[in-house]
């Protein structure tokens, strides 16, 4: 049974505000829910700020040193302490260090696991909602621990870039088994659309790799042992984890915190005289050309979590809207892209800026692969009867524009000599 439509805008900021603001209404079989405008919405509004029900840190995010809340995902480095270990200089200094939001002396420990929290309230939040069941005492760096193998079966699985951590699911385990009221978590937990047999082998297939049926048996097997419960038996057979693997994988948003990225947004905000601002800018550019050499593309702390509202907004290619994680931590901001008249369905996108900009038979393939639909946006019914390239005709052309690009710089070189 999916959760009451009252329930959509339970984890928002302002309930009231949003529901007087959007709608969530059922629009077809095939594309299930859409968030609809009641009211006009400017071109650069928050639409709506969201909790996730549950969120959890990749696994090797956490095992490379990007340290974030155990709870809210926020950063825990300073942003100098970020900059030092992306780039790799230990000595690096950043200038204006008062912009840095991180505060050191609010961070808390868990007094059992020492994981750690960003402050007293992440702390208890995160104890009342599933830790207690999933605190693993002096047992946390134990890897005969059940819930320590399960971890390390997935690492084993998953690697990096991740989309998705077998942790989501184990917390929401431990939220049923810690709620008072455990029927209305699984009632809000049904909300995220559910999948046929086939649709969920795919997306066993897309995050665990060719051998998935074996992988997901000892997936299953080792979450059984960590975190059986009967109450949830149903989550517990191997229909149900098939199930529970879906719906993470389909529904999880990804989350991206940063503390340096929150300094960099702070230095471009601050009056400074030109010479001033022109140091630091070109500071700031190469401490990135510093990090890319060292780190390459993962800058971020990140994870992935289960947001009801946001969940309802359906793919446009040509999206009106867009999520962000302003506040450094796990809330979530819709934003209005373009002005959203009455009766318009707010969409987002699934695909990155570069993805968007590729051919519709390549956005198409990718949607496939990833979410198991075919795009209908006024973008891609408008291109249709276009001659469409393949995204191995991409491939081929982008490679060829690489090539001429070496060759000009090739010609550059012998001019100068």
């Amino acid at each position: 049974m999916a959760a009451p439509l009252d329930d959509m805008f339970s984890f928002c900021v302002d309930p009231g505000k949003v529901s007087a603001c959007v709608d969530v209404r059922f629009i077809d079989n095939i594309k299930g829910k859409g968030l609809f405008a009641k009211q006009s919405i400017k071109k650069g509004d928050a639409i709506f700020l969201e909790r996730p029900l549950v969120s959890a840190q990749f696994l090797w995010n956490s095992q490379y040193k990007y340290r974030a809340c155990e709870y809210c995902l926020r950063a825990l480095e300073s942003a100098e302490e970020n900059a030092r270990r992306l780039s790799g200089i230990p000595g690096l200094s950043l200038p204006h260090p008062e912009l840095c939001r991180v505060r050191p002396e609010r961070h808390q420990a868990c007094p059992q696991c020492q994981v750690m929290y960003c402050s007293s309230e992440c702390r208890q939040a995160a104890a009342d909602q599933y830790h207690r069941a999933l605190c693993l005492g002096p047992s946390q760096e134990d890897p005969d621990h059940p819930i320590n193998k399960l971890k390390d079966a997935w690492r084993s699985m998953h690697y990096p870039p991740e989309t998705s951590s077998i942790m989501l699911i184990a917390r929401m385990v431990a939220i049923v088994k810690q709620a008072k009221d455990k029927a209305q978590w699984q009632k809000l937990f049904s909300h995220f659309c559910s999948r046929t047999g086939n649709e969920e082998e795919e997306i066993a297939h897309k995050l665990l790799g060719e051998k998935f049926r074996g992988q997901l048996a000892l997936l299953h097997s080792f979450f059984k042992g960590a975190l059986y419960d009967e109450y949830l038996s149903r989550w517990f057979t191997p229909e149900g984890f098939r199930s529970l693997f879906a719906l993470v994988g389909t529904n999880g948003q990804g989350i991206g915190t940063s503390s340096l990225s929150q300094w960099v947004h702070a230095c471009d905000a601050i009056q400074l005289p030109v010479q001033q601002k022109e140091q630091l800018d070109s500071f700031i550019d190469q401490m990135y050309k510093d990090i890319e050499k060292e780190t390459g593309d993962f800058l971020n702390c990140e994870g992935s979590g289960l947001f009801l509202l946001q969940s309802s907004c359906n793919h446009s290619c040509i999206p009106n809207a867009e999520a962000s994680f302003p506040d450094n931590n796990f809330l979530l901001q819709l934003s209005a892209l373009s002005d959203v008249n009455p009766g318009e369905e707010i969409c987002i996108s699934y695909l990155d800026c570069c993805q968007r900009d590729r051919s519709r038979h390549s956005r198409h393939k990718t949607l496939r692969e990833n979410y198991l639909f075919v795009c209908s946006c006024p973008k891609c019914v408008s291109q249709m009867g276009e001659l469409d390239m393949t995204s191995e005709e991409e491939e081929e052309e982008e490679g060829e524009a690489e090539g001429e690009m070496e060759g000009d710089e090739m010609e550059d070189e012998m001019t100068d000599v």
